[in-house]
């Protein structure tokens, strides 16, 4: 069975990057309810210089620790590393809050690890929008799904995908559609970059019915997603322009935002929103 857990809740965050650092930023000013516990990092140098303007810097930890400390782990990883935090926390029926969502579409197992152990996978809606509508529209039966995303060819740079094609972005001088495919398969040549589409895709019909673009654009200084979605209760249509982080323009700011928003949830006696 699920652990009991009472406020305040003790959060841990599993990478220092960008996203991460601002959660715990934020969780340092002080949010009810919640208390920033520990952080794990891969460069243990870095994230305690990180750390120094805190009110309360927390405790550098090993992931593992991280998941025995925390009630909840907010996991801002390299898609790679996903397991490593995710496996340790649902083992020990905690709640991992899933920004990688990517990786998620190639764990299977990870569901059922949680359900076996009384854990939880939360994956916050991060920079996509419209999710509770979508989640509405599941109950009945959605025809299609398709997401278009175009971001600055700096928030593609570095994509496994661009590689292998040959594609350089350096020079780009007009809109390029660089991948247009499946979600799972955005997934896999995006990794880092289009969480959005895996997110979609899990709210709604799947990675594999879910459809996506992906576009450079050098004109944009905004990521910008555009979602049409049609089924047997109603027609969506939405785009939300996000302003990428300084820090890593791979990245929405509303990202973070929404990840304190969900942890916010956790503890809230009053909810807005499906």
């Amino acid at each position: 069975m699920m652990a009991t857990i009472t406020p305040p809740l003790r959060v841990g965050i599993a990478g220092l990057g960008a996203i991460g650092l601002d959660v715990a930023r934020r969780l340092d000013t002080g949010i009810d309810g919640l208390m920033l516990a520990g952080i794990a990092a891969r460069d243990e140098a870095k994230a305690v210089a990180r750390l120094t303007s805190f009110k309360q810097p927390p405790a550098i930890c090993s992931l593992t620790a991280l998941a025995e400390q925390a009630d909840i782990v907010v996991e801002s990883l390299p898609a790679a590393a996903f397991r490593d935090i995710a496996v340790p926390v649902l083992m020990r029926g905690k709640i991992l809050i899933a920004i990688s969502s990517a990786a998620l579409l190639e764990a299977d197992d990870l569901p059922v690890l949680a359900r076996r152990h009384g854990g939880r996978i939360i994956v916050p809606s991060g920079a996509m929008m419209a999710l509770d509508a979508l989640a509405a529209m599941a109950e009945g039966e959605i025809t299609t799904a398709k997401l278009i995303s175009r971001k600055p060819p700096t928030g593609l740079r570095g994509a496994p995908y661009l590689a292998e094609q040959g594609i350089n972005l350096d020079a780009l001088t007009a809109p390029l559609c660089v991948f247009s495919g499946n979600a799972r398969a955005a997934a896999k040549a995006f990794p880092a970059n289009v969480n959005v589409a895996a997110t979609l895709s899990l709210a709604g019909i799947g990675p594999d019915r879910t459809q996506v673009e992906v576009w450079a654009d050098p004109s944009l200084v905004r990521n910008t997603h555009a979602i049409e979605i049609t089924s047997d209760s109603a027609l969506l249509s939405a785009t939300i322009e996000n302003l990428p982080m300084a820090d890593n323009p791979r990245s929405s700011r509303i990202t973070s935002m929404s990840i304190v928003s969900t942890l916010r949830r956790l503890t809230a006696t009053l909810q807005v929103g499906s």
